[in-house]
């Protein structure tokens, strides 16, 4: 099963990784340094930002869709991130490292299954979600905070 695990679109976030501390406050952004590793998610480029460097934290609606399903919440990206990350058939290692909580939608953005796994396993879970002909893509959330992590689409 051929699948693609993409990063949220830097173009979405150009703007904001220009700004100052001022205009990040009138916007609802906040600046923030990493203090540990692999603790700093950025949904742009799919890996975890090193201590010290500079991270926006802002509310990010990842599923838009109309209806009950619509869903926003928050989000961390890296200041000096430059360009969008699509990994081909292989979860990126930020991942790989986490229990995942992984939602399948249909075409009109309807749930219509999710499960929880290791990033470990999340291949398997992938093709497993994705053997249901209904199934159009999934949304990976980090189980534990329920922060939205990247979108799975079919590779074919």
């Amino acid at each position: 099963m051929n699948f693609r695990i993409t990063g949220l679109p830097i173009e979405d976030f150009a703007p904001l990784l220009r700004m100052d501390d001022e205009a990040l406050r009138r916007a609802g952004v906040t600046r923030r340094i990493a203090d540990a590793p692999n603790a700093y998610p950025c949904r742009i480029s799919l890996e975890d930002a090193v201590p010290g460097e500079e991270m926006l934290l802002l509310t990010y609606a990842h599923q838009p869709a109309t209806g009950a399903y619509a869903s926003s919440g928050p989000i961390f990206v890296r200041r000096n991130a430059t360009a969008t990350r699509i990994a081909l058939n292989r979860v990126p290692e930020q991942q790989r490292r986490r229990l995942l909580s992984v939602r399948a939608y249909d075409s009109r953005h309807w749930l219509v299954d999710a499960d929880v796994t290791p990033g470990t396993e999340l291949e398997a879970l992938i093709e497993r979600l994705f053997a249901q002909p209904d199934v159009s893509y999934l949304h990976v959330h980090n189980a534990r905070y329920g922060c939205y992590a990247c979108r799975v689409d079919r590779g074919d």
